[in-house]
């Protein structure tokens, strides 16, 4: 399947032979199939995973008397996602998972319902989080293949600030009128942490109360692989950190998925790898530092006004390849750390509390609403807006 993904991802006349055929294929199937006005099917990152934005508005649904009477169903790629949980799933791709996106009457998605088709009927309403601030670019601002078609477009679209409302409809060339600056739902908790709660996270993770926590987030580099194509790790010294911060600090380290395979790393007192922990904000909520790249990780970290450092060995490199919104050098914080040895003298000469304010500053720009973005899903269902 991942080369097939692949494989239409880079061939214009395959991917539009597909796009065609399929789509027509299923919009001819959806004559046949009755809209359920109670049936809403949730999915993040395309079936990958259970969490995210959609994940915190299930939450939501499922805490609330006004959805006691609606099906509220995920499509998944793989089941044992739900081991020992109580939620109603269907399989992506199966031929159950086309028949419940064209009977459902709300899509609730971080990213794509489709699976890279357009079949969505217009009494459908399709309601899509995004996942993130855009800082490199997205959508006709990059050169790939599948950047250039259009599955259905989403009826509501949620996002964080007015820059990201115009970087959406640019890059993804929709009216402006169906973006709502909500906030992203998953960052709602993030407004409000609860001292108890890390503490049982950190005791969790076998982390002593009296350290402070490092999360090293790094991106992922889709260019960067080897000839075998295997993804090539992040040049990263972690004796080298451990040497220079044991005496203060835990590292957590949270690699893309594909990056962990080559990784290695074994958990010691001083490094956690976190990569597969499954709550993410739980992360953010304990850490007191965070070191990334390229990533809105910082963006959706600054809401807690925290230290953030960015740390980009490969720079110039990334802005050619995959391109960016802005100079890091000038838009970060701290600025940009290109080796090792800067990134750890900064970590270690860190004033706690100008950092914040720092990080207050950065937060203003692209963070406008945050702490309610899950309730707005009463609005859309209940009709008001």
């Amino acid at each position: 399947m991942k080369k097939i993904k692949t494989l239409l991802k880079n061939n214009r006349f395959l991917y539009l032979s597909f796009n065609f055929i399929g789509s027509f294929f299923l919009r001819f199937i959806g004559l046949f199939c009755k809209t359920d006005t109670k049936l809403i099917l949730f999915n993040s990152f395309g079936g990958a995973k259970y969490d995210d934005s959609p994940k915190a508005i299930y939450d939501y649904m499922i805490s609330s008397n006004k959805y006691k009477d609606y099906k509220l169903v995920w499509a998944i790629d793989s089941p044992k996602l739900f081991d020992n949980k109580n939620v109603n799933y269907v399989k992506n791709n199966s031929f159950k998972f086309f028949v419940f996106a064209l009977k459902a009457k709300y899509w609730i998605t971080n990213s794509s319902m489709e699976r890279g088709l357009k079949f969505k009927k217009k009494n459908t309403i399709y309601i899509n989080t995004w996942h993130g601030t855009a800082l490199k670019k997205i959508g006709v601002d990059t050169s790939t293949t599948s950047s250039k078609f259009k599955t259905s477009i989403p009826d509501y679209f949620y996002c964080q600030s007015s820059f990201d409302k115009d970087v959406f409809c640019r890059a993804f060339q929709f009216d402006e009128k169906i973006m709502r600056i909500v906030g992203l739902p998953r960052n709602d908790e993030l407004c409000n942490v609860d001292q108890k709660e890390l503490e049982s996270i950190k005791k969790e993770l076998n982390i002593p109360l009296d350290k402070k926590v490092i999360l090293y987030a790094p991106t992922f580099r889709e260019y960067n692989y080897d000839i075998n194509g295997c993804f090539i790790a992040p040049p990263v010294d972690l004796r080298k950190w451990e040497k220079e911060l044991f005496d203060k600090y835990v590292v957590l380290f949270r690699a893309h998925y594909e990056v962990n395979k080559v990784l290695n790393i074994e958990d010691s007192e001083f490094l956690k790898n976190v990569t597969n922990y499954p709550h993410l904000n739980d992360l953010l909520k304990i850490s007191d530092i965070m070191i990334s790249d390229y990533s809105s990780i910082m963006v959706d970290y600054s809401i807690l006004e925290r230290p953030i450092y960015c740390y980009c060995y490969d720079y110039d490199e990334y802005n050619n390849k995959r391109g960016l919104y802005f100079d890091l050098h000038k838009l970060m914080p701290n600025g940009v750390s290109e080796n090792e040895d800067d990134l750890l003298k900064q970590i270690k000469n860190c004033n706690y509390k100008e950092q914040a304010k720092k990080t207050k500053k950065f937060k203003d720009q692209f963070v406008e609403e945050c702490g309610h973005a899950s309730e707005y899903i009463d609005k859309i269902i209940g009709g008001d807006n």
